[in-house]
């Protein structure tokens, strides 16, 4: 199945959401979307898609791939790729000295592509570390999780351990005994409902720090135990 015009654009995207799923070619792709949504593919009939339509379609043909991967594959088919590209992922990695932004914290983003938090904990590509503080972002390291090696016992541990130095982790999704050695490393770890640029997550956690950071993460960034005993709790969504 085929249609005979297929704008730059949408080819883009179908291209982007094919690399997001395992074992997909892009005519594999056209064909499941074609079942779900029929001929032509349009951007407003992309518009219509969700997680459940996908996985369903042409009797399940994706039913057996990981509901992470499956988001992605939607986001970037609903999605120019302009509005998933942002300014902060371009910045060259600068190296970072302890003290050079006070109050500032380490967090690492879990991510396939260098532009979004898209990745799950087990199988992402690299972890983008910044130093964040209510003013400054400074991208200070992009860790490959591809160089482990397959005589580790457990990855999960190796993965863990290559952003100990990190206290906040964002991710789409983490299996439970992964979430406990993130957290007995005093990673906090962040689960988010969906795809989600990294500018977005950076500069909403931006806004937290500028404002009244929960108790935790106040400690985190250096700040006196009586300013924080006057911040008004505000939980973060976190795996327990």
């Amino acid at each position: 199945m085929s249609q005979n015009t297929l704008s730059r654009e949408l080819a883009l995207r179908i291209g982007l959401a094919a690399r997001a799923l395992p074992d997909t070619t892009v005519q594999r792709l056209l064909t499941v979307l074609t079942a779900a949504l029929g001929l032509p593919i349009t951007e407003e009939k992309l518009a219509t898609l969700n997680l459940k339509v996908l996985k369903t379609a042409h009797d399940g043909a994706f039913s057996d791939v990981e509901d992470p991967l499956l988001k992605k594959a939607v986001h970037a088919l609903k999605h120019a790729p302009s509005e998933t590209s942002n300014d902060l992922t371009d910045l060259v990695v600068t190296p970072y000295q302890d003290g050079e932004l006070p109050n500032s914290i380490r967090i690492a983003c879990a991510s396939d592509d260098k532009i979004n938090v898209d990745g799950h904990f087990g199988a992402c590509k690299q972890f983008m570390i910044y130093q964040l503080s209510a003013n400054k972002i400074r991208l200070i390291d992009v860790r490959n999780t591809e160089q482990v090696s397959e005589f580790e016992e457990d990855k999960n541990i190796f993965r863990s351990e290559l952003i100990a130095d990190c206290k906040v982790l964002y991710l789409v999704s983490v299996g439970g005994p992964a979430a406990a050695k993130i957290i007995k490393l005093g990673i906090h770890p962040i689960k988010l409902p969906e795809v989600t640029p990294l500018t977005e997550v950076l500069t909403e956690l931006q806004q937290v720090l500028a404002g009244s950071p929960p108790p935790w993460l106040a400690k985190i960034m250096g700040i006196g135990a009586e300013q924080r005993a006057k911040f008004v709790l505000e939980d973060a969504e976190a795996v327990e």
